[in-house]
């Protein structure tokens, strides 16, 4: 008899802190940490926020995403475990698009809310927002990346620039080379009208910056020096001529 009450008295205490660790493990897994991804298929940079139109101690984010890629991985945004209809994330947006060269940049701002698709193989994967070439936002979880053959979003692969921005880019690169080809063109005018002040503006540059370059020469007077610019300067002018080139022969 006693050991009967021994045993009822060690197993009811028992499962009821077993019933309890079940109870609270099923409430600590209701929401999972999804980490989050921005993917930009626009020609804009743009800049994300996420929150929780339920709980605003839900929230993520803040990374900015420039034109036809993919940014980093920001630290996290809850989902509930299961999938059910009506999951909501809001979106928050700033967006600079492409700005003509006499116009100031400008910045636009967007708030969408957006419901976040079923899980792929019934559980929540890392969060990916998409910013399409429309400039449509959307949301997929999933732990597969764009260019999987399991991703479930509606835009496959990743961003692939088009043809006007990649021209873009290398005409930046090219004005950019080619004001090199003017400068040390005009740093060559100037030592031929008047070395020895050319020489002197050089000369002082060197001394603040890189007075190695000075080794070897008794000043900026010095013949040797007004010879070594010259043949610095026609070196770099011949080097971001073949820049140049080299930028518009593979422009697409």
């Amino acid at each position: 008899m006693r050991s009967s009450k021994l045993f009822k008295s060690f197993i009811f205490p028992a499962a009821l802190a077993l019933m309890l660790a079940t109870t609270l493990s099923a409430c600590a897994k209701t929401k999972v940490a999804a980490s989050i991804h921005g993917v930009n298929y626009s020609e804009d940079t743009f800049q994300y926020f996420l929150s929780d139109p339920e709980d605003t101690g839900n929230y993520g984010g803040g990374e900015t995403v420039d034109p036809y890629s993919a940014g980093g991985t920001m630290c996290c945004f809850s989902l509930p475990a299961q999938w059910k209809p009506g999951i909501k994330v809001r979106i928050k947006i700033s967006y600079w698009p492409p700005k003509k060269e006499d116009e100031k940049l400008k910045e636009f701002t967007d708030v969408q809310i957006v419901e976040v698709p079923r899980y792929v193989n019934g559980k929540p994967g890392e969060l990916w927002v998409l910013r399409g070439k429309d400039g449509a936002l959307s949301i997929v979880s999933s732990d597969y990346q764009p260019n999987h053959a399991k991703w479930p979003g509606a835009i496959k692969g990743w961003p692939v620039p088009s043809l006007e921005y990649r021209r873009k880019l290398y005409d930046m690169d090219i004005k950019h080379e080619q004001g090199g080809v003017e400068l040390y063109e005009e740093m060559l005018r100037q030592l031929e009208e008047s070395p020895q002040t050319r020489a002197k503006d050089s000369w002082d540059f060197a001394k603040k910056y890189d007075q190695s370059s000075l080794s070897g020469f008794s000043g900026p007077d010095d013949k040797k020096y007004i010879d070594f610019l010259k043949i610095s300067y026609q070196d770099s002018l011949e080097t971001s001529k073949l820049r140049v080139a080299n930028l518009k022969k593979r422009r697409p």
